[in-house]
């Protein structure tokens, strides 16, 4: 296949409006910082908490409207053993958005945390702190490679581009822009990027649908034609599974820093709530066209296009399953709205996974570990070099797959079955855990994880689960819901071990030397306490004057006396 021209010539152009965009921001970060009177770092990682509402709105939407969403929803409703009634990603998005409303944003705003590790390193300090920053370090690095390699795909297979090279190109631009202004950049960027998604998307939408080699997509809801019907089945052996995943998009999804960049960076807790509501509506109806497109490309003769794609589904070729769609069934015109869709969607996305995980090394790990006394330049300095560092981690990564759907998952796998339970514990029940139990925690969830496997990855569990069964390529698939059975044991283990140490501690059977998270000192403090009060009332009643009875003599008080 000959080099798209047409289309690599719309990237670019797509490209360089979205780093002059960044520039611009830039330039309204420096006017910022200039007015800032707190920490300048703020105004890189929080926007200074001033960001305007719609602003707000429209950089949320698109930081969970990414590539991976795009693809991921088209990639499932395509792949015939799953079809819609998997697509849990717009139900998940939406209610994570929801969630994070009505139970997170309080919490966060009214202490004024600047990243979502504040509270861990407030309660537990800075060694848990370092240890738990790598879930969250591997979350984002998943995200960065599921968009990477969803553009590095897409343009793979329209323009005849090396994968590699078109990563590498929108890892470059991507990481540019942010570099420059921090989430000015990111947030004013988004909402070109978003714009130009929503009206690209469904402009494509009419002529997809009336494509000559698809058959209507009404009749290949109900009707096996040329693979499963792509509506797809929900069995009730399978309902525990999708509950599963619904789960993990939703809890998992108000785990991740660049939730709480959004939430913390508008002036009120009124306007981040409004934020959320109206962002999960936005994704709810950006999830229609990948949806309508995978569900097209189910009811489609592959053998009548000049691409050939064969049924049934290939694993391989189903993550990409949207662009060739737009390629090879839409008219070039359309098809090269479509191309700057998906560009629009990763770049929002990559943006947000660098600007979060580099927020939180500089901040909770370089500032209050490494460098206590660092300057608010040489904090913005290591925000600007771990962009660069986790930009190149997650180009890296996006090349050694072509699934979007994959790294999707396994990144919001992570904040659900690793971090969720920890963030519910610090946020809503501080007063009953504490350093030991979340450590035990963290350890429990990451084991239990890695004795389960990863079917999505082919890597075999150690641990059986109840109802697995075999995939007639002789797969294990776990029915049973693992990640919220994790999440809760994860849960339970922190509650308990917290205590169990405290109680250990407080009544001294364990050696104040091994009190490393100082539970024993509340002892003391509560011994010393009982003394001082037990002191004061024998003072009290030893300086007390007797009151004299009025049928008493002056004489008999005298000799009491």
């Amino acid at each position: 296949m000959a080099l798209n021209w047409p289309g690599l010539l719309s990237i670019g152009v797509f490209y360089l409006i979205v780093l002059a965009t960044g520039v611009w921001a830039s330039r309204k970060s420096k006017r910022e910082e200039r007015k800032c009177t707190g920490n300048l770092s703020e105004v890189a990682m929080v926007g200074g908490r001033n960001l305007n509402i719609w602003v707000s709105i429209f950089t949320t939407t698109a930081t969970w409207v990414g590539g991976g969403f795009i693809l991921g929803n088209a990639e499932v409703v395509y792949d015939p053993k799953r079809g819609l009634a998997w697509a849990i990603g717009p139900i998940g998005s939406s209610l994570s958005l929801v969630v994070g409303a009505l139970f997170f944003v309080k919490p966060v705003r009214e202490k004024n945390y600047v990243t979502i590790m504040d509270p861990f390193q407030e309660k537990y300090g800075n060694t848990f702190t370092a240890i738990f920053f790598i879930p969250s370090l591997l979350a984002d690095i998943f995200w960065i490679a599921c968009v990477l390699a969803a553009l590095g795909g897409t343009v793979s297979v329209i323009m005849d581009i090396p994968s590699p090279l078109a990563v590498a190109l929108s890892a470059a631009v991507a990481v540019l822009y942010t570099l420059l202004g921090g989430l000015y950049s990111v947030a004013y960027t988004d909402v070109i990027q978003l714009i130009f998604m929503f009206l690209s998307l469904w402009f494509c939408v009419p002529f997809i649908l009336m494509s000559p080699a698809s058959t209507d997509i009404t009749v290949t809801a109900v009707t096996k034609l040329y693979q499963e019907p792509w509506t797809g089945r929900l069995k009730l052996a399978d309902a525990g599974c999708w509950l599963d995943d619904l789960l993990l998009v939703t809890l998992g999804g108000i785990c991740y820093q660049a939730f709480y960049q959004r939430v913390l960076a508008t002036a009120t807790v009124a306007q981040a709530q409004f934020t959320c509501y109206a962002a999960s509506v936005f994704c709810f109806i950006l999830a229609i066209p990948p949806l309508l497109i995978g569900a097209v490309a189910a009811s489609t003769d592959w053998n009548q296009t000049s691409f050939g794609l064969p049924t049934p589904y290939e694993q391989d070729k189903a993550g990409m399953i949207l662009p060739i769609s737009l390629h090879h069934l839409c008219p070039p015109f359309v098809s090269l709205a479509g191309i700057g869709a998906i560009a629009a969607a990763v770049m929002s996305s990559i943006d947000s996974a660098l600007l979060s995980s580099a927020s939180l090394f500089a901040r909770n790990i370089y500032k209050n570990i490494f460098s206590k006394r660092a300057s608010e330049k040489e904090i913005l300095l290591v925000v600007k070099v771990s962009i660069l560092l986790f930009g190149l981690m997650g180009a890296g990564l996006a090349m050694t797959t072509s699934s979007v759907y994959v790294f999707w998952i396994l990144s919001g796998d992570v904040m659900y079955t690793v971090v969720c339970a920890q963030l519910i514990c610090v946020l809503f029940l501080p007063g009953k855990v504490n350093g030991y139990g979340a450590l035990a925690g963290l350890l429990v969830g990451l084991l239990l994880r890695l004795l389960v496997g990863e079917p999505l990855l082919g890597v075999p569990g150690l641990m059986p689960l109840p109802w697995d069964s075999l995939h007639e390529d002789g797969r294990l698939l776990h029915v049973f819901p693992f990640r919220t059975g994790i999440m809760l044991v994860s849960l339970a283990t922190i509650l308990v071990v917290s205590r169990f140490a405290a109680c250990l501690f407080l009544k001294g059977l364990l050696p104040d030397n091994w009190d490393v998270y100082g539970l024993g000192e509340k002892r003391m403090i509560l011994m010393k306490d009982m003394v001082a009060k037990d002191l004061t009332e024998k003072i009290g009643l030893n300086t007390r004057k007797m009151d004299p009875s009025p049928h008493a003599s002056t004489e008999d008080m005298s000799s009491l006396q």
